[in-house]
């Protein structure tokens, strides 16, 4: 039986007991226990709640235990219940009855909850810093390439021409937006429960502000039920995964689209691909097709997670100690999937001809075409009808828009002259298009300087 138990007489069934466990789960946490037990160690010491000596001798097992985890000399491999049990049976066969006084003054129930938080606040950054590396990869080839066009696409048809840099920072501007998402949520799990107790707070004197200093909280929490009894700060830590995994799956799908021989966009390096067990002339995008597929195991844990929790009653119900599990799946897929898409990424190569070759297909310059007869006094709405007429006409002589003489434009309407007939190049149409957040050369170099910009201030909230 656990230390504490004298109010029953009698070992826990072993089916329960295997049950109940969560060490092989939670023992995830053991550098977080330490730490946390450590502060606590301290403010009882400083708050003279135990005596001085005592506390001393507590702090200097719990930090050699710590060196022991660091090494591997501490072993995670045992029966106890949960981490926090196994970590307060090794203190007090290192250093006797005194180890008993940990737990005064703290809760099982705020202790796991602090744990959690202090994991889920170093999870969140290394989210980010994974994060921040595939934005740099995006950003490296978006500025190698402001020369280089390519078609943009609704409903996978040829729409307009855009830039390849332009493209590629649609993503930058995505997962910029995860990492300011990551960031929000590191906010408020950047909270202190401890000292919550088991639910109603402690009658011991302690000082909290003094535990949050040392384990780095910037707030201690307002309500001692609300500490014990929520996870809201994980579901969404997970939410935030979920979003971030949903771009990068849209981002593995245009990978995988733009890596076959009918686009032929792109080539992954051979170390980023695969081949077929059959079939001795296949490539496989096996990378972006993983990271494309594996969005549905993060949603799962969101999923999962919001339902542990929709019924549960205040405060702390043992239910919540199913929530660690799906939290360190959801964050172990994204930050690999992350690590392994960086890879990818920055091994393609871009076919950048054969994109320029495509960017006009698909009558991709019409649009222009219908704004030049707008611009020269026509309702857009018979413009469009026009340009309709003359894409037409094309498709039936298969002919391009751009081989069209001024005579033949003319025959569908007067105001079809020379000097409102615009220039049918994808140069032109590029530059055209030099709105702010626009596709022209012009603007993209501002949208660059702006990314570059927005990593540098990933830096500052993050060091």
């Amino acid at each position: 039986m656990p230390l504490w138990d004298g109010r029953f007489n009698g070992p826990m069934d072993d089916a329960v007991r295997r049950y109940t466990t969560s060490l092989p789960v939670d023992r995830r946490l053991a550098q977080h226990d330490l730490l946390g037990s450590l502060a606590h160690a301290k403010m009882l010491g400083h708050c003279g709640i135990i005596a001085a000596d005592e506390a001393a001798q507590i702090v200097d097992g719990l930090a050699g235990m710590l060196v022991d985890l660091e090494t591997g000399a501490l072993s995670l491999e045992a029966d106890d219940e949960d981490i926090h049990s196994l970590v307060e049976r090794v203190l007090t066969e290192r250093v006797g009855p005194v180890g008993g006084k940990l737990h005064t003054a703290r809760s099982r129930n705020d202790q796991v909850a602090t744990d959690f938080r202090l994991w889920t606040k170093a999870a969140i950054r290394d989210a980010q810093s994974a994060l921040r590396n595939l934005q740099a990869a995006l950003l490296h080839h978006a500025e190698q390439h402001l020369d280089s066009p390519m078609p943009g696409y609704t409903h996978l048809q040829p729409a307009q021409p855009v830039l390849l840099t332009h493209h590629l920072l649609a993503y930058f501007w995505m997962l910029q937006r995860d990492w300011e998402r990551l960031d929000d949520a590191h906010r408020r799990t950047d909270v202190l429960p401890l000292g919550a107790a088991a639910l109603a707070g402690t009658t011991f004197p302690i000082d909290r502000a003094f535990v949050a200093r040392e384990l780095g909280f910037a707030r201690i929490s307002e309500n001692s039920m609300d500490a014990v009894a929520d996870r809201d700060f994980a579901v969404e830590f997970v939410f935030a995964l979920t979003l971030l995994m949903t771009h990068l799956s849209r981002l593995c799908e245009e990978l995988v689209l733009w890596s076959s021989r009918e686009f032929g966009f792109v080539d992954f390096a051979d170390r980023f691909a695969t081949g077929s067990s059959i079939m001795p002339q296949k490539k496989n995008p096996d990378v972006a097709e993983l990271g494309r597929g594996k969005v549905g195991r993060v949603l799962s844990e969101l999923v999962a997670l919001v339902t542990l929790l929709k019924g549960l009653p205040l405060t702390y119900n043992r239910d919540l100690q199913d929530d660690k599990a799906g939290v360190f799946a959801a964050f172990d897929v994204s930050t690999d999937t992350l690590a392994v898409l960086t890879g990818a990424l920055e091994s393609l190569t871009f076919n950048t001809a054969r994109m320029r070759q495509t960017a006009v297909a698909g009558f991709a310059l019409a649009t222009d075409l219908a704004d030049a007869l707008t611009r020269h006094g026509m309702p857009f709405r018979e413009a469009h009808a026009v340009v309709g007429r003359i894409v037409r006409l094309c498709l039936e002589q298969n002919r391009e828009l751009e081989s069209l003489s001024a005579d033949e434009l003319q025959q569908f309407h007067p105001a079809l002259v020379q000097g409102v007939i615009p220039e049918l190049t994808v140069e032109a149409s590029l530059a055209a298009r030099a709105c702010e957040g626009g596709t022209a050369p012009a603007a993209v170099r501002r949208q660059l300087e702006a990314a570059r910009a927005a990593m540098l201030n990933q830096l500052s909230v993050t060091t």
